[in-house]
């Protein structure tokens, strides 16, 4: 396994990050169990998950994919021995908390305890905002709108305020933002420095072969700020498996389960997904562990977020750290993203 530091911290993580988001939807609590052993074993020491999982998002598994991980941790008895990242949820679930979320200290608060709880620890590593409380473009909103009468929402100094009562207290160490862009990540980082707040260390944003948007504005701030991103869907739901080549749906897949997951289901997505295959096939390796080892090699990303329903597909994914690619591959890929540029932001 390969490690990188956490942001500016001493910590050493592993660059493949545990991805939990399908467990207790399409995989239950003793696959779980299953996939973190392996995982551990293997030497990944980090894990990623939200109070929000399992994806999709549903009223009735709320919080079920926190409460599989502190059941693992009470079991194994290895909470000492990973690095722990959740996410506490923006607005948009009115079941959450009684609906009209905000970043505002009552609402975090009451994320964070539950979230302790479920997760069976008195503390958790890397706290996150899972996305934006203000209006912007996150999910894959192409653009930005401005709306001035946006929604109202929590000042970023008064959540850097809230966080820093809870690393006070013990129950965070460090923070970081999901589904961000770069203003959002100058600003927090301008008034951290200012006002000497927590400073934010992580950014955890999509990034895959499809999804190259990253590199415009975010990798440099990354790179020179020491924020470095953790990059989630790097096979891109899948399609950079080549599952999905040729009209196919395999049975109990994510397009097979969630036909609403259309983002990277776009003419110039598949023509580019059918031309990394191509580079794959000549070059005798796997699809998914080029595309994977190619988001892990990028100085900008700090780990790389894999999710996996079968232990097939575990094994892979974390294999990928193993696989060398030649400047002949990278040349070979960016002159597909030359073709195809960015086709599914």
């Amino acid at each position: 396994m390969n490690y990188k530091k956490l942001g500016n911290t001493d910590i050493d993580v592993s660059t493949i990050c545990l991805g939990t988001m399908t467990w207790g939807e399409q995989n239950t609590e003793v696959e779980g169990f299953e996939q973190m052993d392996y995982a551990f074993d293997k030497g990944i020491n980090f894990w990623d998950t939200a109070e929000i999982y399992s994806i999709p998002p549903k009223e009735e598994t709320y919080g079920y994919t926190e409460v599989i991980i502190g059941n693992w941790f009470k079991k194994s008895k290895k909470r000492d021995k990973v690095i722990l990242a959740s996410k506490v949820a923006g607005p948009m679930r009115s079941y959450v908390r009684g609906g009209g979320n905000n970043y505002g200290e009552k609402k975090i608060t009451k994320a964070l305890e539950e979230s302790l709880k479920r997760l069976k620890t008195d503390y958790i590593d890397l706290y996150q905002l899972h996305w934006p409380e203000r209006n912007t473009n996150y999910f894959g909103k192409f653009g930005y709108e401005h709306k001035k009468d946006e929604n109202q929402w929590t000042a970023f100094e008064d959540i850097l305020e809230s966080l820093k009562k809870f690393i006070d207290q013990g129950k965070i160490r460090y923070i970081g933002i999901s589904n961000e862009t770069a203003w959002g990540l100058s600003k927090f980082l301008e008034l951290s420095n200012q006002k000497n707040l927590p400073r934010v260390i992580a950014v955890q944003n999509p990034y895959n072969l499809l999804n190259r948007s990253y590199e415009v504005g975010l990798a440099e701030i990354s790179i020179r700020e020491k924020s470095g991103l953790l990059a989630y869907s790097p096979l891109a739901f899948g399609y950079l498996t080549g599952k999905y080549r040729n009209n196919k749906l395999p049975k109990g897949s994510r397009m097979d389960l969630f036909k609403d997951f259309t983002r990277y289901q776009n003419d110039n997505g598949l023509k580019a997904v059918e031309k990394y295959y191509k580079i794959a096939e000549k070059y005798n390796i796997n699809l998914a562990q080029m595309s994977l080892k190619f988001v892990e090699t990028q100085p900008f990303v700090t780990s790389v977020i894999i999710g996996a329903t079968t232990m097939e597909q575990l094994k892979i994914n974390v294999e990928s750290v193993n696989l060398k690619l030649s400047d002949e591959i990278i040349n070979e890929i960016n002159e597909i993203q030359k073709i195809y540029p960015n086709p599914c932001p």
